[in-house]
């Protein structure tokens, strides 16, 4: 029997004894064992077992152990006739789990392996809308997963809808969805390690050397550097790999240093990211169709040259000031505790820097010139850009920017004037004709790619915004229509025109992975409420919030999210009895475990629940907070261990 397993039994037999049960001389000790019916088991799915004590009739008691050798739970039951069976329920890290089988007077009469927990990611309401989309966008990502040698080293990674080569920013928003299925994370930031220029910058994206296309960076573009450090971030929550996260730090290290010091990128007079006079985030400048200096033909302004004019843009910035929230983290695992330190207090520099120049009470604005001059057709200061909704979830914004943003997008979806099918603006309102010449291309015209047209990406950021400010209804709405979107054409593009048309098929995938990502991440930790407060779940956030479904009566909901990479996972199972009556008792109750060792409840409380609350954690009564956001009430406490039952009831 492993060490620990028997420093736990012998604390249990002296719990048993303590608690009253009798303790009588050691007799013949009987033959005993015990089997699952299933060699797998799944998070809090109840599994039955079967007991024999051979010649034995009267109570036993079956204690189960996790991977880790934590308690996971304690399960009496009775013996008749030597036979008995008892229902358990699995809960802990995954992995192998161990049971011990003890008399009623604490004698250990059997014990082993019993089961092999295991979790994959899972939602079950009962609602077809939400239970389904998991395998929905997992079905369109497996069109966008690319995997080939550079070399001779496999690269894997997920593209672009409109482009087939591995761009580091596509690839990062979709790791918002893929981290539940993908087992090779780290291939691709290894790659663009490898092609990481002297001076700390990356190109874009990597070369297809069976294609000769070889690695390229857009000079326009100033966001591939924090995005980097993100994807090293993320990728080390995800996989819990601190030994590779450390291998990868210094290049990290040398991507800030580059965006903080390059003259092209960083602008010293304002303490911040400068670009090019972009829509957004995306790589073309302001200007009409004009020559590609290196090959000679029409192009839209991918360079940089005299005529470049200069700007603030917001994404770049709330961007940078999240990298370098990260990058404290990443560098406080090895020591470097005055590096952390400036890292965060730069950050938020930044974003006083920002808020100052750009916040104008509603939104940030889209493009604050170095050089003012004018843009014809367009009202500037009304331009809501796609970049606010991705901030929203970047844990850099007060609570009242996160709620104004958020109001402002639904205030655009309720305009009475509106035409679009849905307020998931790329930029509104958009440039005139021509105000970005792209040769041609779709995107010249209002209503078309980055220029007005309506992005699923967008929407999936502010939906999971909505669920962190106080909107839960509001991003319920948009999971939703999302829903209602991918039904009519059996499938999810990038962006789609105003008025609901589609681009034209040979110009991009209908299988958007950046857009269903967002859509999906939405649904996981806005919606079902798993969130991942440490590195591979060692801390969960479990804050359901079905009560706020507006078009369904969610009663009971069973939640796994599962890194597919490594062995963290959270899981719950909810239930909800609203009052039969006014001033009757409604109850919720909330069943949940994982392989880390703590846990944050947020339960979101239904309308309906009134100030007296009567909450218990695990049969004990349990202090709580109350937190309101805008009209929700959130109760909130956290639960040490892998078992966590919560019972509430309110009036």
């Amino acid at each position: 029997m492993p060490r620990p397993h028997r420093i736990l039994l012998a604390a249990l037999c002296l719990l048993l004894l303590a608690v009253g049960l009798p303790h009588t001389p050691a007799f013949a000790q009987p033959t005993a064992s015990f089997s699952s019916l299933a060699p797998v088991a799944y998070p809090l799915q109840p599994q039955r077992i079967n007991v024999n004590i051979a010649g034995y009739d009267g109570p036993a008691n079956l204690v189960l152990f996790d991977s880790r050798g934590r308690s996971v739970g304690a399960f009496p039951l009775d013996i008749r006739g030597g036979f008995g069976a008892v229902s358990v329920t699995p809960r802990g890290s995954l992995g192998d789990h161990w049971g011990a089988l003890f008399l009623a007077d604490g004698r250990q009469v059997a014990a082993g392996t019993i089961y092999r927990l295991d979790a994959a990611t899972t939602l079950r309401t009962g609602v077809a809308t939400y239970d389904r989309m998991y395998d929905q966008v997992r079905s369109f990502m497996q069109n966008k997963r690319l995997s080939y040698e550079i070399d001779g080293i496999p690269v894997s990674g997920y593209r672009s809808p409109d482009s087939p080569l591995l761009w580091l920013r596509d690839h990062y928003y979709q790791n918002r969805a893929f981290r539940y299925f993908e087992t090779d994370l780290r291939s691709l930031p290894e790659a663009f390690l490898r092609v990481q220029y002297a001076d700390g910058s990356f190109p874009d994206f990597l070369a297809r050397p069976q294609w000769n296309i070889p690695a390229y960076r857009t000079p326009v573009e100033a966001d591939v550097e924090y995005l980097f450090v993100q994807l090293v971030y993320e990728t080390w929550q995800t996989t819990g790999d601190t030994a590779w996260m450390l291998r990868m730090l210094p290049a990290a290290q040398r991507a800030i240093a580059y965006t903080l010091s390059d003259p092209l990128r960083w602008q010293p007079d304002f303490g911040l990211v400068m670009r090019p006079f972009t829509i957004d985030t995306w790589d073309f400048e302001y200007g009409p169709t004009t020559v590609d200096p290196n090959s000679g033909k029409p192009a839209p302004r991918h360079w940089i040259d005299e005529q470049t004019r200069w700007g603030i843009f917001h994404g770049d910035n709330t961007g940078l000031a999240e990298a370098l929230r990260s990058l404290a983290t990443l560098e406080e695992q090895q020591g470097l505790w005055e590096s952390a330190y400036y890292r965060r207090a730069l950050a938020d520099d930044i974003m006083t820097r920002l808020n100052a120049l750009s916040w104008n009470g509603r939104f940030y604005t889209h493009h604050v010139k170095l050089v003012p001059y004018d843009v014809p057709g367009v009202d500037e200061a009304e331009q809501l850009s796609l970049s606010n909704a991705i901030a929203l979830n970047r844990g850099v914004l007060t609570s009242e920017q996160g709620r104004a943003i958020v109001a402002e997008y639904l205030r655009r979806l309720n305009d009475p004037n509106r035409v679009a099918f849905a307020e998931w603006y790329s930029i509104d309102p958009p440039f005139p004709p021509g105000a970005y010449g792209l040769a041609g291309r779709l995107g010249e015209r209002p209503g078309e790619y980055v220029n007005g047209g309506v992005m699923p990406l967008v929407g999936g950021e502010l939906s999971r915004g909505a669920f962190r400010y106080g909107y839960e209804t509001y991003g319920f709405d948009i999971l939703d229509r999302y829903a209602d979107l991918i039904n009519r054409t059996r499938a999810t593009y990038l962006w789609y025109y105003p008025t609901g048309g589609i681009a034209p098929v040979n110009e991009f995938l209908p299988t958007d992975g950046w857009g269903s990502s967002a859509m999906l991440g939405a649904l996981v930790e806005g919606a079902a409420g798993i969130g991942d407060s440490g590195i591979n779940f060692g801390t969960a956030t479990i804050s359901p919030r079905w009560p706020a479904a507006p078009r369904h009566d969610i009663a009971n909901a069973y939640a796994v999210a599962r890194y597919a990479a490594a062995d963290g996972y959270a899981a719950y199972t909810w239930n909800h009895i609203p009052p039969a009556r006014r001033g009757a008792e409604g109850r919720i109750n909330l069943e949940a475990t994982g392989s880390g060792d703590l846990t944050a409840i947020r339960l979101l409380l239904p309308a309906a629940a009134g100030e007296r609350l009567t909450v218990s954690l695990n049969g004990s009564p349990a202090a709580y907070q109350i937190e309101t956001i805008g009209e929700s009430r959130y109760l909130v406490f956290t639960a040490a261990g892998p078992i966590v039952n919560v019972q509430v009831r309110y009036r």
